[in-house]
């Protein structure tokens, strides 16, 4: 068992007066935020979700612990945590955990390591892999055109090494282009 925490929302603000809290959730397992759930804080200390309820991109939630405006106002900006094993397990082979991710060795189809994955951006368009590359960071899409394979069992991520994907940080278009 790991000691690993994985964030599932962090507390905006207080909403009314009764002790509610407005929550942005961080994760895609709405069920989080049910009555019941308990969610710990970052200090230590474990809250148990009373209700809830849908507010635009938010989530309402009242938590068992938390009285009056005074105490929700306390919470803001705490971040709500759960333990890395209630992650449930995802069907599609093709997608993965932020936490899953992290850690993992990259190498290119022809075998060179390129570093660890450090960080996952979330873009528009697709996540972002952020890797520490022996010579800087390194920034891989995460599309099936680059991704090649994911083996969690392994640690590894297998990544087609497109033109473009590493920039040698010596060469800049003026350097190789001849001269006249």
């Amino acid at each position: 068992m790991t000691d690993e925490l994985l964030a599932v929302g962090r507390i905006a603000r207080a909403h009314g007066i009764r002790g509610e809290v407005a929550v942005q959730p961080l994760t895609e397992v709405q069920a989080r935020f049910e009555p019941g759930s308990v969610l710990r804080l970052e200090d230590g200390r474990t809250v148990r979700v009373a209700a809830s309820r849908g507010h635009g991109h938010r989530v309402l939630v009242k938590f068992d612990e938390v009285a009056d405006r005074t105490e929700a106002e306390a919470l803001r900006g705490a971040v709500l945590l759960v333990p890395q094993e209630a992650a449930p397990p995802i069907e599609d082979g093709d997608r993965f955990w932020v936490h899953q991710v992290v850690g993992l060795r990259v190498v290119t189809e022809a075998g060179d390591d390129l570093g660890p994955v450090r960080d996952v951006l979330s873009a528009p368009g697709n996540d972002v892999w952020v890797i520490d590359a022996e010579d800087g960071e390194l920034l891989i899409p995460a599309v099936r055109e680059v991704i090649v394979d994911v083996n969690l069992a392994a640690g590894t991520v297998t990544v087609r090494d497109l033109p473009g994907l590493r920039e040698d940080p010596g060469t800049t278009e003026k350097d190789s282009r001849s001269s006249a």
